[in-house]
């Protein structure tokens, strides 16, 4: 295992390369979405601001597969404002990009207003690490840079599941992780863990992924309770309610690209 997911370059801001860490089920030669998703928020919820901002929705789109390469990572707001701005990010390779997102953030004022709880409780943590990975599937690495423990379902068995997990690393050596980093770290794997067709037999691929938050994350645990639906038409979507250990912190939604594999 890695000492992180992503070592800094030490003589260009932004650039970063990525460890064996990163590695998903689907190619040796690409990364699993998680991880440089998470890198990329990182960088947003770190983009100067004139006030207090807290992250209030973010959504990545996949333009490709992304390698197992040099990237650089950029940052540009496209609609200012003190109390609520927008902002586009970029992650690239070769100087093409492969993620896109953008994202509002919103000003934080403690007591501004009552609080309306979600009523969501999430599972308590098992005591135990989940072992066993996908049907048909073999660890990879990335599956093995995170703890699992399932409170529902597992790799192991088709359908909606619920699951806890944490880092084993941390995203930039180094660097502290933020809490909605982490939490993207783990939440491009909600198809995978919710998934209801054979793994083996079939790809489902997420082509972006939408996280909305009432409640900035904490770690370092952090859950999802996943569910995934597709038609017969090959297009499927994954909702899921994501959480920590003080509870839930907001909502996600996942496009799906389903096939049989070759």
């Amino acid at each position: 295992m890695s000492t992180a997911f992503f070592l800094p370059h030490p003589d260009h801001p932004g650039r970063y390369t990525p460890t064996e860490s990163t590695v998903g089920p689907w190619s040796p030669h690409h990364q699993h979405g998680g991880p440089p998703i998470a890198l990329l928020a990182q960088a947003m919820c770190e983009h100067p601001s004139a006030t207090p901002m807290d992250l209030g929705r973010l959504t990545v789109e996949f333009l490709g597969p992304v390698p197992l390469d040099e990237c650089e990572v950029s940052v540009r707001v496209l609609r200012p404002g003190k109390r609520v701005e927008l902002l586009q990010g970029q992650y690239s390779v070769g100087g093409k990009p492969v993620l896109t997102a953008q994202a509002w953030r919103l000003q934080r004022e403690p007591g501004v207003c009552p609080s309306i709880p979600d009523p969501f409780v999430p599972p308590p943590l098992p005591e135990h690490e989940t072992q066993r990975f996908f049907l048909g599937g073999e660890p990879f690495p990335y599956g093995r840079s995170l703890e699992w423990r399932f409170a529902q379902g597992g790799f192991d068995r088709l359908g909606p599941a619920s699951v806890w997990a944490r880092l084993r690393i941390p995203l930039m050596e180094g660097r502290e992780t933020l809490g909605a980093a982490g939490l993207l770290t783990l939440l491009d794997s909600a198809n995978g863990v919710s998934c209801e067709l054979d793994f083996s037999q079939w790809s489902f691929v997420p082509v972006d992924l939408t996280l909305n938050l009432h409640r900035q994350p904490v770690g370092p645990w952090f859950g999802m309770e996943a569910r995934t639906v597709v038609n017969e038409g090959g297009i499927g979507t994954v909702s899921t309610t994501v959480f920590d250990q003080a509870g839930p912190v907001g909502r996600s939604l996942h496009t799906l690209f389903v096939r049989p594999k070759a």
